[in-house]
């Protein structure tokens, strides 16, 4: 986690930036959905992809904890609560990119290269489901 420098102003700048994250995702979500021309067939496959790749607040909470415990514990109390941290990612990651899998075989080919050119993960830190370079401006140029 990143260290406050100057304190209650770093504090509401990423306060702010912790809001607009998630209008950010919605925003690119919806852009998605209307690229892709689902139909109405497909539409329960959409929620539960959305669902599925939506932020979890019990990871959220999971790093938050890892960091504040990290410092306090023994070097190899902290291996172990990172290596079940990253466990638990990757069983969070494995379902994510079941659901991923799942909704893109509803796709039509079409709607599958739309999709891949959407997602298409930015060069930046964070990019990824939901968090593509949609945000930044795609690549068509549209903003």
């Amino acid at each position: 986690m990143r260290r406050m420098i100057l304190g209650g102003f770093c504090l509401g700048l990423m306060a702010s930036a912790a809001a607009a994250a998630p209008q950010a995702v919605n925003a690119e979500l919806i852009r998605l959905h209307d690229d892709l021309h689902l139909s109405e067939a497909q539409e329960s496959a959409w929620q539960a992809y959305t669902t599925a790749i939506a932020p979890d607040p019990q990871a959220e909470a999971r790093h938050r904890s890892t960091s504040e415990l990290l410092p306090l514990v023994p070097t190899p109390r902290r291996i172990a609560l990172i290596q079940a941290t990253m466990a638990a990612d990757q069983a969070d990651f494995a379902r994510q990119g079941a659901a991923v899998t799942a909704f893109y075989g509803q796709l039509s080919v079409d709607q599958q290269r739309t999709f891949d050119q959407d997602t298409l993960a930015g060069a930046g830190p964070g990019a990824g489901p939901g968090r593509s370079n949609m945000a930044a401006g795609a690549p068509d140029g549209r903003p």
